[in-house]
């Protein structure tokens, strides 16, 4: 029950950032109002999309080095 909210993000930044790559357009809308002095690009996106795998590859790799 202690790892719960540790494996939710994982699974959350990973679902992010695969559908950041694979679709960014429906993701568009989301960035414009994140974003909002700036436009959002395909670029920005796919770069936040591979910052998201990342940070799931790092939560995960700790995750197993604590020993779930």
């Amino acid at each position: 029950m202690n790892y719960l909210f540790a494996c939710l993000l994982v699974q959350t930044s990973l679902a992010f950032g695969v559908a950041g790559l694979l679709w960014p357009e429906k993701l568009m809308p989301i960035f414009d109002v994140l974003m909002f002095p700036w436009a959002a690009s395909h670029r920005i996106v796919r770069a936040n999309s591979v910052a998201a795998l990342g940070v799931s590859l790092v939560i995960f790799v700790r995750l197993v080095a604590v020993g779930f």
